[in-house]
Order: C-alpha cells, then sequence, then structure tokens
C-alpha cells in the first residue's frame, strides 16, 4: 500500500479488494456465515463487533502508543480508507461493503448532477430546491439488510442525533438503531446486542476525530480522546461473550493543516469553476461549460508541488473511487479533482467559514489521510 517508490507525494491508491475498508464488512458477515466473500481472511466468530472511531489513522495510533496501550498491545494490519478519505465517504463503505464508486457517497459535498446544486452529505442539505431521497441516493443493499437476510442481527450504537438523518438512513438501511450517549451507554448497549446468538454490531466514537478537528491532532485535547478511545475499546473487549470478535478501526487519519490556499481570495482558482465541492483536501471542481482544460492548468500550476490535480477520467482510470464508478455518479464527480498532500488545505474562507478555520483535516491520497488500523480481539 506504500506508494513502490516510497515517495509519498505520489498518490497512495486505496487497496480495494484486498485491504481496504471496503472488505471488512463483507468479511465480517463471512465470518459469521452469513456467506459471501471474505477479502480479509477473517476467522469464523458466532458475534462480531465492529468499534469505528472517527478519525484514529493508523500512523497516529503507531505514534502515540503510549496513550493507547491497551489497542497498541493487540494484533492487527493496516487498512485504507477509500477515496475521498472522509466520513460520509467511508460511513458509506462500511455500511454497503462497497467502493465509493459503487455506492456513490463520493464527497462531502457533491454536485447533484444536472440540477445546479449541491448536496452536503453529512448534514443531508442542500444548496436549493427540494430534499435528496437517501434511499435514491445511495440506493445499494446495505450490509446490514444482507445480514437480517441471512439470520444475522444487525445493530448500530452511537449518538442518538443521528437515529434519523439523512446519511443514517443512507447508509444504515436495515439496522437496529441503538441511541448511545456517553462511553458508559455505548459499552452498556453494546454488550447488552451482543448477548444474541448471532450478532453484527457496529460502536460508533466521535470525539477523537472532534478534537482533531478543532484543537488538531497531538494536542491535550486530542490526545486526552486517544486515552479514552483506548479505555472504551478495553471495556467492549471485556464485554465480550464467548466466540466473539471485537474489530477497532476507523474512517479516516488526520493532519494538521498549515499551508492554507484559500479559494476565495485567490481569483485565478475561481476563474471557471462554476460550484466547489469536496472538503480542504479532496477537493471536487465543478466548472462552467468548456472551462475544463483551463481550470485544469490553472490549478495544476498554482498547486504544484502541493496538490494531485486531475481529470475526473484520470481520477476513474487510476482507481481513486475503486475498480470501477456506476455511470449514473459520474456528474457527482468534479470535471477536475484537486487533492492536497503534505500539511496543504483548499479551504474557502467565505464559503465554508467554520470549516477553514479548523486544524485537522483529512480526504486525501497520502498514508496519513489513507491508512486506517484493524486491530483485533478475540474469544473464540
Amino acid at each position: 500500500m506504500v506508494p513502490p517508490n516510497g515517495d509519498e507525494t505520489v498518490p497512495l491508491i486505496p487497496a480495494y479488494g484486498a485491504a481496504s475498508l471496503a472488505d471488512l464488512p463483507a468479511s465480517a458477515l463471512a465470518a459469521l456465515g452469513a456467506g459471501g466473500p471474505n477479502p480479509l481472511g477473517l476467522a469464523p466468530a458466532r458475534r462480531v463487533c465492529v468499534l469505528l472511531v472517527d478519525g484514529l489513522g493508523e500512523r497516529l495510533l503507531r505514534a502515540h502508543a503510549d496513550l493507547a496501550p491497551f489497542l497498541s498491545a493487540q494484533p492487527g494490519r493496516v487498512l485504507t480508507a477509500g477515496f475521498p478519505a472522509t466520513t460520509s465517504t467511508s460511513l458509506g463503505t462500511l455500511g454497503t461493503g462497497l467502493a465509493p464508486g459503487e455506492h456513490g457517497m463520493l464527497g462531502l459535498r457533491l454536485a447533484v448532477p444536472g440540477e445546479g446544486r449541491m448536496l452536503h452529505s453529512l448534514r443531508w442539505t442542500t444548496t436549493a430546491g427540494p430534499e435528496i431521497d437517501p434511499d435514491a441516493w445511495q440506493p445499494a443493499q446495505t450490509v446490514y439488510q444482507r445480514a437480517e437476510a441471512a439470520g444475522v442481527r444487525p445493530v448500530y450504537v452511537g449518538p442518538s442525533m443521528f437515529e434519523h438523518t439523512g446519511l443514517t438512513r443512507a447508509v444504515y438501511r436495515g439496522v437496529r438503531f441503538v441511541g448511545a450517549d456517553t462511553v458508559d451507554d455505548l459499552v452498556a448497549a453494546a454488550g447488552r446486542e451482543l448477548a444474541a446468538e448471532r450478532a453484527y454490531v457496529v460502536v460508533y466514537y466521535g470525539d477523537l476525530d472532534l478534537q482533531g478537528h478543532v484543537a488538531g491532532v497531538d494536542t491535550p485535547e486530542w490526545r486526552e480522546q486517544l486515552a479514552i478511545v483506548d479505555r472504551l475499546a478495553e471495556r467492549l473487549a471485556a464485554a465480550l461473550p464467548g466466540g466473539s470478535a471485537l474489530y477497532v478501526t476507523a474512517d479516516h487519519g488526520m493532519v494538521n493543516v498549515t499551508d492554507r490556499v484559500d479559494f476565495d481570495l485567490v481569483p485565478e482558482l475561481r476563474e471557471g469553476v462554476a460550484m466547489l465541492g469536496g472538503d480542504a483536501r479532496a477537493r471536487h471542481l465543478y466548472t462552467e461549460p468548456g472551462a475544463a482544460a483551463a481550470v485544469l492548468e490553472t490549478w495544476r500550476a498554482k498547486l504544484a508541488g502541493r496538490a494531485w490535480v486531475v481529470t475526473r477520467e484520470e481520477a476513474i482510470e487510476s482507481g481513486w473511487f475503486g475498480p470501477a464508478v456506476r455511470r449514473e455518479w459520474l456528474g457527482r464527480i468534479g470535471d477536475v479533482i484537486a487533492v492536497p498532500y503534505g500539511d496543504c488545505a483548499v479551504i474557502a474562507s467565505q464559503q465554508e467559514p467554520r470549516e477553514s478555520a479548523l486544524v485537522g483535516m483529512h480526504g486525501s491520497l497520502t498514508a496519513d489521510d489513507q491508512y486506517i488500523p484493524l486491530v483485533e480481539v478475540s474469544t473464540r
């Protein structure tokens, strides 16, 4: 998964089909006896619990092993998140077992094809027009629906405020949603649900990501959250009944951004761009008619040595979104895609003031953004 020449200025293409987040749910269902492929080779289990820690990059966990002694002592491996390495995309991946090019959750802000407006896929809000139907936007069968059909009880344990959101409906269809708003609640709810004879339980924890965004990685606030994550994982492991497996993973990594290119303050970058999508480390540029070539040239020149700037076709052919992209989703992808690396981000201080002020960001095709852990604890 590391670029063959060791050069981290080369895009790290996610290892779809071999070692990516998309391979975890399929492998978990196979381990539960629900059939299908098992690309990760997970051992059989009667119950599987996945702890999804938002923002827990593998490199961050490895660099701060002293703050996470329990997780660091367990066997594990490295997966890639998928592109873009952002929460809504990764939740779509974990919820369907498909690469982004198949499930269509291709970034944080995406164009609604042919309508001249954008969908914010976390908030499930649009810039204009009617609401977007989550079932139509992400129509693929979820792993939870497949689990239930195979006699496995699918459960999601996470913050109550997410239960009725459009994103939840798009990626968690078929799951039994259990609201849990504290660490104690998460542990208690997961323990109850894992008592079922065959269960697939996903537990979500988001405060590490929150502190990474607001305070920054490796700050006192972030370090405190990593210690909480470690204790949470240890408590979940202690609650496992016999014949169970706990897998701890993440949706993306994170970097502290110090090199900010402001789209709203650089006139050349705005020329020919009708809508700015994605997020700061994975930008979709939806261009005005006939302007794509000029936008590509300008962005490549302005961001030389700081970002990969490619056409939609180049990104698809390179496998950024997976082995294939459904034809219906092509209009959701920018005509031009700009992916900053290093500590660079393309912000938009006027259009996105809150997001532009964040310290930690993610989304790119670097090891810091892409590498996520898969830590295993088993009572088999």
